[in-house]
């Protein structure tokens, strides 16, 4: 794909030069190379790229270029993208003994060890993290690691503070919704899940999420919420499972009944679990 985007860019560039009066052959192409460095191709590689054509884009380049750590921060970056975080952990590492770590290195550092299931690793380089650098990043981070605490204040707090920092709170809604859903704040999750939802109503996992909370004060109707007729049917399914495991196999079953007729298409988990129900 980056080769793609760097022909487009090419492209793009030497359609601007024609329209100019380019008397030398190796001029026009030394032209080229600049506005395409101007693009910051690393950027787009970071932002639109395939992650793992990133990953491939940037480990080149620090092949060509070791010396040049910012190639290696946008290689660890691709790899988190990419869902490979224990190998980003490792650069973060390596880049930790040299001494150039900066404050958004090491949120970034946090978020790797995160994915890699490092929490106190991760909780040690937020802590160093000085709190005047306050970014959405540092505190989403701030607010999960304290979950995995459960230090419930703190959390409530980071997740608050996050949510004020971003245009796009969909996602962080959704996680502060699923922390009070684990502590039994039904309701709490409740609310947050709406919220979620009301800045993203295209987010299936709140959806999903607000049925399971409903579901756990025994509420099975679906909420008056933004759905397709096959999310009605998948949220539906959900409620089914949920009321079962709640010892509600009755309601299990006409759930299951429903979410097997609303669905526009063959439901073959729904299908699968009412014949297991039925013996």
């Amino acid at each position: 794909m980056y080769k793609s985007i760097l022909l487009s860019a090419l492209l793009a560039s030497a359609a601007f030069l024609s329209a100019c009066d380019v008397p030398d052959k190796d001029d026009t192409q030394k032209k080229i190379v600049g506005v395409v460095d101007e693009t910051n191709l690393n950027d787009i590689m970071l932002t639109v790229a395939d992650p793992n054509q990133a990953v491939n884009y940037f480990r080149d380049a620090v092949t060509k270029d070791p010396s040049r750590n910012d190639l290696k921060r946008n290689l660890a970056t691709s790899l988190v993208r990419a869902k490979r975080a224990h190998e980003a952990v490792e650069i973060y590492a390596a880049l930790e003994k040299t001494g150039i770590l900066n404050d958004q290195d090491r949120v970034d550092y946090a978020e790797a060890l995160i994915r890699s299931n490092k929490w106190p690793e991760a909780r040690a380089q937020l802590n160093r993290v000085p709190p005047t650098f306050e970014t959405f990043q540092r505190y989403r981070l701030e607010a999960i690691v304290a979950d995995s605490e459960k230090k419930w204040k703190k959390a409530d707090s980071f997740y608050k503070t996050a949510v004020g920092l971003t245009t796009k709170p969909a996602n962080v809604l959704n996680n502060w919704g699923y922390s009070k859903l684990t502590r039994k704040d039904y309701k709490g999750a409740e609310a947050l899940f709406l919220r979620s939802i009301t800045s993203d109503s295209t987010l299936y996992t709140a959806k999903n999420n607000l049925v399971l909370s409903r579901a756990s004060r025994k509420e099975y109707r679906l909420p008056v919420i933004p759905m397709t007729q096959i999310e009605r049917a998948e949220l539906t399914y959900t409620a089914a499972l949920a009321a079962i495991k709640q010892g509600d196999k009755q309601a299990g079953r006409n759930l299951l009944e429903k979410a097997i007729e609303l669905h526009p298409r063959h439901f073959e988990e729904a299908i699968r679990s009412l014949k297991g129900l039925t013996g």
